[in-house]
């Protein structure tokens, strides 16, 4: 991604070198522009930044983004106009991995087993999608709620969830085929449909979640093909649906017919229940994996799928290229069995329940615009008045601050939230609180011409 934001940038600062495009000129706004290129609308909101860091400002005048030649700010002057410093990103709030105090330590004795050279060997070889038997056995434990135990005939393996994710897909959907998404979804969603040939049909949400009414006329409109939910934690807005909704969610799911992809990837943090999956079984198919219960460098996703479709979610994650590796399945059921991953959701609890504090303390003036869960890893701001998403993002960037604006989540043709997603997982707490300090004063400053 690094990559091809930074060669974007070089290509709209050449055409101003060369004078193709002059300071002033307007570029598309941040939305269209992720159309044309075929990127995620955060990969524009980063090229949009890098712009800011080279010495130009991106704004807007109407519906048009511009830049311009930004002017030295004078000495002293506390976030002025942004200018290029040519820093780059210094606290990343887009990436949003957790890590524990003490985390290597803790994962490294299961590893030193696998390093054997009569295991090793076996340990290299490629996975088959459903595992082992003791892997199967070891997940199905994991994800056990108390109202709801996979069965581990229905446990498969892939590389990572994202990769279970467009498996389930590719198994559900044919090329033009729809799917509902809630009208926010995971940005990587978008990227699997666009390349599996998938159409997205944003649902309306409220306050807890995706509306089971909003379901039911969109496929009434025209069938949909599948249903891609985050019933816990929803990313971004860290919504968890009560009982009472996943049930009602459950029933017009049943009633409709419709396969349900249900991602659990953030669900480790709280405890909340049972899982959309009990409420409805025979059409549920569990995401969720290691990499933010572990760690994002060695992981595996994990699929419960009901028994009738294994064979078919299997056969997609084989002719995906999406199997796990046999070393870090391997090393994520010792993991499970010696109590590694039990130890990791329990700190990681902590660290989350904490960096919620300290993201309410240093935005305590913006009260319910800032949305969030006590126990998520992120959360979701609806800027002020004054602000547009893509130009806050840019503006931030000029300090060194990554944040993924609002359009990255939408679906669909709608005007996207002036909104902006938080990690709070990746930066270690003293650069997390100062990155917080500088979102609440440029907020502050608001920006004119809106």
């Amino acid at each position: 991604m690094d990559d091809d934001y930074r060669r974007l940038a070089d290509r709209i600062a050449d055409d101003i070198a060369a004078g193709r495009l002059r300071p002033g000129e307007r570029l598309p706004p941040q939305r269209a522009f992720a159309r044309q290129r075929g990127i995620a609308g955060s990969t524009a909101g980063r090229v949009y930044g890098e712009l800011v860091r080279r010495g130009l400002v991106v704004g807007e005048v109407g519906r048009g983004t511009f830049v311009r030649a930004a002017p030295p700010a004078p000495n002293g002057r506390a976030l002025a106009e942004p200018a290029a410093t040519g820093r780059a990103t210094t606290v990343n709030m887009e990436l949003n991995y957790p890590s524990a105090p003490g985390q290597s330590e803790l994962l490294a004795p299961a590893l030193a087993p696998l390093l054997r050279p009569d295991v090793l060997t076996e340990a290299l070889r490629p996975a088959p999608a459903n595992g082992t038997p003791e892997a199967r056995a070891a997940v199905a434990g994991l994800l056990a709620t108390p109202g709801w135990r996979p069965d581990p005939d229905g446990v498969l393996f892939a590389g990572n969830a994202r990769q279970a994710i467009a498996a389930t897909l590719a198994s559900l959907v044919r090329p033009g085929g729809r799917v509902g998404v809630e009208a926010l979804t995971y940005p990587l969603v978008k990227e699997i449909a666009a390349r599996l040939g998938i159409v997205l049909v944003p649902l309306a949400m409220d306050q807890e979640g995706l509306r089971p009414d909003a379901l039911a006329a969109a496929h009434r409109s025209a069938p949909l093909s599948a249903l891609y939910v985050q019933p816990t934690l929803h990313n971004p807005t860290s919504v968890t649906m009560g009982e009472g909704r996943k049930r009602e969610l459950a029933r017009v799911v049943r009633e409709l017919g419709v396969p349900v992809v249900e991602d659990r990837i953030w669900s480790f943090l709280v405890e909340v229940g049972e899982p959309l999956a009990a409420h409805v079984p025979e059409l549920a198919h569990v995401v969720d994996g290691l990499s933010k219960r572990v760690a994002p460098g060695l992981t595996v996703g994990f699929l419960v799928v009901p028994p009738d479709r294994a064979e078919a979610v299997a056969a997609a994650v084989r002719s995906g290229g999406w199997s796990a590796g046999r070393f870090a399945l391997e090393a994520g059921v010792r993991w499970v069995e010696d109590g590694t991953v039990a130890r990791l959701v329990a700190a990681k609890r902590v660290d989350a329940a904490r960096r919620q504090r300290l993201l309410a303390r240093e935005l305590a003036e913006f009260g319910g615009a800032v949305r969030s869960d006590p126990y998520a890893y992120y959360a979701w701001w609806e800027l002020p008045a004054s602000w547009r998403a893509e130009t806050f993002t840019a503006a931030v960037a000029a300090h060194g601050i990554a944040v993924t604006p609002g359009d990255a989540f939408a679906v669909g043709p709608q005007r996207a939230p002036d909104a902006v997603r938080l990690g709070l997982a990746s930066a270690p707490e003293p650069e997390l609180a100062r990155a917080l300090r500088t979102l609440a004063a440029v907020a502050r400053r608001g920006r004119t011409g809106r």
